[in-house]
């Protein structure tokens, strides 16, 4: 396991402990300029990743940090893009679906990616490198890197099945677009069976084969996908622009992302 991988999954447990702590209380829930709910999980989460990041120099990208500006950004070979706490609607729902995710991107191109689920303590984490994704069931989130290590296994995507199509949909984004996407399948001939996740457990359930595709036509930001483009990838899932036709790319001089595809 290199030396980034386990800084990632080192600050992702951490930031995992930490939002557990605020989610056990009646915590208050604040609201940024676009209407996005924030908490008080997601700025401790915050502050526990950035200290186990910076030491690393490789720069940052994260949800509540505060952008660099592009000037100095486009030179950037490699950063961090961080979302300390994936999934706020559904933390704030309490209904477990929410994730730490933190990737590490050069030139544009993810190439490692870990999400942890604070509620079940599971993580997964990629090795990109070696083209294998991995998922552990943890007991803990103080565990060490040694005992996640014994614990992982490695995750596959689904052997499709070409009649039933299975798509995960969003708990909170379903859209006309994305319902349109489906219907068309439907007009050729699928079955479909909707899988519905949270944050970006989707990602996770297309790597370890619990569903086919997932159409993305709401908004997101880099640090949304990030990790579980990383994830995917390594197992030879794409994730794909519906605009632009080819992999999403990161450190964009816009970090919002187009509409994307996640399939095989």
């Amino acid at each position: 396991m290199n030396k980034n991988l386990q800084i990632a999954i080192k600050a992702s447990l951490a930031a995992g402990k930490e939002i557990m702590e605020v989610y056990d209380t009646a915590f208050a829930v604040d609201f940024k300029d676009d209407n996005s709910p924030l908490t008080e999980a997601d700025k401790k989460a915050n502050n526990i990743i950035n200290s186990y990041l910076v030491p690393s120099k490789i720069p940052i990208i994260s949800e509540e940090n505060k952008q660099t500006d592009f000037s100095i950004r486009k030179h950037w070979e490699t950063c961090w893009i961080v979302d300390p706490l994936d999934g706020t609607k559904e933390f704030v729902k309490r209904n477990g679906e929410f994730t730490v995710n933190i990737a590490l991107v050069t030139q544009g191109k993810p190439v490692l990616g870990v999400i942890y689920v604070p509620v079940t303590q599971t993580l997964y984490y990629s090795d990109i490198e070696n083209s294998k994704s991995f998922k552990a069931s943890l007991t803990s989130h103080d565990v060490s890197l040694e005992r996640v290590q014994q614990l992982a296994k490695a995750i596959h995507p689904k052997i499709t099945d070409n009649k039933l199509v299975k798509i995960v949909g969003s708990r909170s984004h379903m859209n006309p677009d994305t319902l349109d996407f489906i219907e068309k399948l439907k007009f050729a001939g699928k079955d479909i069976e909707i899988v519905s996740k949270g944050s970006s457990l989707k990602f996770c359930i297309i790597a370890e084969g619990e569903a086919d595709i997932y159409p993305r036509f709401a908004p997101t930001m880099e640090w949304d996908t990030a990790a579980g483009q990383a994830i995917c990838e390594a197992v030879g899932i794409n994730v794909i622009s519906v605009d632009m036709e080819q992999k999403l790319v990161y450190n964009k001089e816009n970090l919002l992302n187009s509409s994307f595809l996640v399939s095989k």
